[in-house]
């Protein structure tokens, strides 16, 4: 096991945190990895990275896989994006089916270019691109197939990206996701505007590494008659990646005060559904959260919705944060 270069900061905002309550954290200190919270009353309860001790272990055991969670979220009625799974030359001999990267192939081009494809069990956007050619299918599968053994071919769908987080019968948390992106200023190139974004994420402690080499930014560009080398006009912004996780340099807006009563209910009614307690809704809207619920896609659950990304975007979000998990801890005392 390596030593990680960045401490999630759960441990470290749980510690912070807890004295409220009169609990107290150990967190491990060579990694800082897991940790103990002992109550007043005596109860123990652990977590490992942002997995805390809270939701039932067959639930959050469905959560993590993305294929499994959508086919409980079709049977109960919940829209889903329309995909299938295929899995990596090794485990299709394993488990003796023909749904190798080829038949992959072949089923996006029955659903038709553009693509998505993702890693099956994956978080953070790792791996997860849109991809019009086979030249880009091929690649992006074999990058996944690296990492997991199942990835999912998937139809885009347009909307907006929001991640909803509930805590037991509460909404505690709203953010739109906002894809990596740069603005112009009429005399630096995207890949100068990159680096200063870069610099930007240190500056306020934000851990996210931007590859200016990644094909799936070039690519993005290429399609949009660019380069790294091109000069974006004076308040243009440039969208560099398709999906719109903060861990991939994506920012966020918060909407929690914002969010329609509809929506609120259809993300508790979900968790709740899920066997879950605390639950990342992450869902597209054609159009605003805001409003009354036309057409939305459920695009995942998350058992454990790390917020490392989100609380380094600045001090509304940290006290967000802390809010929120100051009720976890109450929530998981009881």
């Amino acid at each position: 096991m390596k030593k990680k270069n960045v401490t999630p900061l759960l441990g470290k905002f749980l510690q912070k945190i807890a004295p409220k309550i009169g609990a107290k954290v150990l967190v491990e200190p060579e990694w800082g990895i897991v940790g103990q919270i002992t109550f007043k009353n005596g109860r123990r309860r652990y977590f490992r990275y942002s997995g805390l001790d809270l939701n039932p272990l067959g639930s959050s055991e469905v959560a993590k896989d993305k294929d499994y969670a959508a086919f409980f979220l079709r049977s109960m009625g919940y829209p889903t994006v329309s995909g299938k799974t295929f899995f990596s030359d090794a485990w299709s001999v394993a488990i003796g089916s023909r749904r190798t990267i080829d038949a992959a192939y072949r089923y996006a081009k029955t659903i038709g270019f553009p693509v998505f494809v993702k890693p099956n069990s994956g978080s953070q956007g790792v791996g997860v691109a849109l991809v019009y050619t086979k030249r880009e299918f091929y690649r992006a599968m074999k990058f996944i197939f690296e990492r997991d053994r199942v990835a999912l071919v998937q139809q885009p769908v347009v909307g907006n990206d929001y991640r909803i987080v509930v805590l037991d019968d509460e909404v505690i948390s709203v953010y739109q996701r906002i894809p990596l992106n740069v603005i112009g200023d009429g005399k630096s190139t995207v890949h100068q505007l990159l680096k200063r974004k870069q610099r930007q994420f240190r500056a306020s402690s934000r851990d996210t590494m931007l590859k200016t080499d990644d094909p799936r930014i070039i690519e993005k560009l290429h399609r949009s008659g660019m380069t790294m080398r091109s000069v974006i006009g004076r308040g243009q912004r440039v969208y560099l990646l398709d999906n719109a996780n903060l861990s991939s340099g994506g920012d966020s807006v918060d909407v929690t005060e914002l969010i329609h009563q509809e929506f609120k209910e259809i993300a508790i009614r979900l968790t709740r559904d899920m066997g879950l307690r605390l639950c990342g809704v992450d869902v597209i809207v054609n159009g605003d959260i805001g409003q009354p619920p036309g057409t939305y896609w459920i695009l995942e659950i998350n058992s454990a919705p790390g917020l490392d990304h989100y609380v380094k975007m600045g001090r509304k979000q940290e006290a967000i944060v802390e809010r929120l998990y100051l009720k976890v801890l109450k929530s998981m005392e009881r």
